[in-house]
């Protein structure tokens, strides 16, 4: 999340990206490659599930990769209110818009899943039903923002809202611990409410599952992030022209 913030500064001309971007960059290509290959060809098939439970090598990393950057829009929210500087607003916007995706593969793996194990593409159990509503809520986030006009207050808003926003994280996190009836299976080790679909975490397990942890939840999400950043910096300094010459043809 420091690394974004700090990227916010970056000018939005038209010069070439940092040299540690590209090379953040490269390194988030080949992590993708080693991500593949430890979950289609590494990784030892379920004797249970077959080749579906491979999806959880990227189910729940992604879902991961979404809480992290979804936390990086509760620090951009939290350090806007507190300085008014315009880069936090940004690395919020980034947060959201990111984390948002990562959510999204998290859902379609986990319905492709249920499909052949549940019988069903989707169920409205417990954690399945706090991570649509956790989608829904960040989706409203984009929406809210582009409904209103004013920068100074969309910003403002936006970052309340992204603050608030982390609670449906957290719910989905944790409620298939407070909810005993859940189906959602506790897929490392034996499952506290004996769900469907679970899976003992063997050694081949842990360390296919360890590094797409690590590529999903940190080095994927950090990447997007940072190019949403430059992105955003540049449709700002276009924004900017615009006004200045409007100003100039009324002038």
């Amino acid at each position: 999340m420091a690394v974004s913030a700090t990227a916010s500064t970056t000018p939005a001309s038209g010069e070439r990206p940092p040299r540690s971007l590209i090379v953040l960059t490269v390194i988030t290509a080949l992590s993708v490659g080693v991500s593949l290959y430890l979950t289609l060809i590494y990784a030892n098939t379920d004797l249970e599930q077959g080749d579906v439970q491979r999806l959880f090598y990227i189910h729940m990393p992604s879902f991961f990769g979404a809480f992290f950057a979804f936390g990086a829009t509760v620090l951009g929210g939290i350090q806007y209110l507190r300085t008014r500087q315009t880069r936090w607003d940004t690395l919020a916007l980034a947060g959201v818009e990111v984390g948002l995706a990562l959510s999204i593969i998290n859902l379609v793996t986990g319905s492709i899943w249920a499909r052949p194990i549940w019988n069903t593409w989707w169920t409205w159990d417990a954690r399945l039903t706090s991570a649509a509503i956790m989608v829904l809520t960040y989706a409203a986030y984009l929406m809210f923002r582009s409904g209103i006009e004013n920068p100074d207050t969309r910003r403002r808003f936006a970052s309340v809202y992204g603050i608030v926003a982390i609670t449906t994280v957290i719910l989905t996190l944790v409620i298939i611990r407070i909810v005993p009836d859940t189906i959602h299976p506790a897929v490392i080790g034996p499952s506290p409410q004996n769900a469907e679909g679970t899976f003992e975490a063997t050694t081949n397990v842990a360390i296919a599952l360890i590094p797409n942890m690590i590529i999903w939840t940190t080095i994927i999400p950090i990447a997007l992030m940072w190019w949403r950043i430059r992105l955003e910096n540049r449709l700002e300094a276009i924004n900017r022209r615009k006004i200045a010459l409007l100003s100039e043809d009324n002038t």
